[in-house]
């Protein structure tokens, strides 16, 4: 009877695998891909795609949806969530305190502040072979890693999902900021190196508070 009950528990694991990486797979598309808010995404679509069952689908497409990334409409399917100004300045403000914080209690070691200055030169080297993928994926690494140094795994859960939603926010805005990274990147990482957390905090501040600025600029031309 033991040895049927651990084979059981086995079992699950496989579903749950599945969920995870549809998941994976699922967030990697809405935000890597030229969608917009009418691309409807279907359980039978993304399970066919993916090669799995519709659970493991559903699954993850309610977790996206919780996480505000989606929506999901009865009998229709899911869409790209619709952001309006009120929540983008939301977003940045959230942001925004999340990351002057984080760089003002983050712990400065040699291996952090290596880190930081080979992401800041990949950032400037991406950006000028205009790699966008890899440029947003950069950019979010050195904001991940001054996070990650504070030891706060929640703090770092919470801005891992505003940045995602930010994403999607300033998908079609990427040019109007992208070449404002590496500069701001090694603002931040010269005063971090210096140990001057205020000036760190400031440069911090100024860089959000600048795409903060031209995307709600964008949004409310688009009006």
């Amino acid at each position: 009877m033991q040895e049927f009950m651990m084979n059981a528990m086995k079992k699950l694991e496989t579903p749950q695998n599945l969920t995870a990486l549809a998941y994976k797979s699922i967030k990697a598309y809405i935000l890597h891909e030229d969608l917009d808010e009418t691309t409807r995404l279907t359980e039978e679509l993304l399970s066919h795609q993916l090669g799995i069952s519709k659970s493991p689908v559903r699954e993850a497409l309610n977790s996206l949806h919780t996480e505000g990334l989606i929506r999901i409409e009865a009998r229709r399917g899911a869409y790209l969530r619709r952001f309006s100004l009120k929540e983008v300045k939301d977003l940045y403000e959230l942001r925004e305190m999340l990351e002057v914080y984080a760089v003002g209690v983050a712990e400065l070691s040699p291996r952090l502040i290596a880190d930081l200055r080979s992401s800041a030169r990949r950032t400037r080297r991406l950006l000028k072979a205009n790699d966008k993928l890899g440029h947003i994926e950069e950019d979010t690494k050195f904001h991940g890693l001054i996070a990650s140094a504070t030891g706060n795994a929640e703090l770092c859960r919470v801005l891992d999902n505003v940045q995602s939603q930010i994403w999607l926010c300033r998908r079609k805005t990427y040019s109007l900021s992208s070449s404002t990274a590496p500069d701001a990147h090694l603002a931040i990482l010269d005063a971090l190196q210096k140990g001057n957390r205020k000036a760190a905090q400031a440069a911090m501040h100024g860089h959000i508070a600048l795409v903060r600025q031209r995307l709600i600029a964008f949004m409310d031309e688009k009006k």
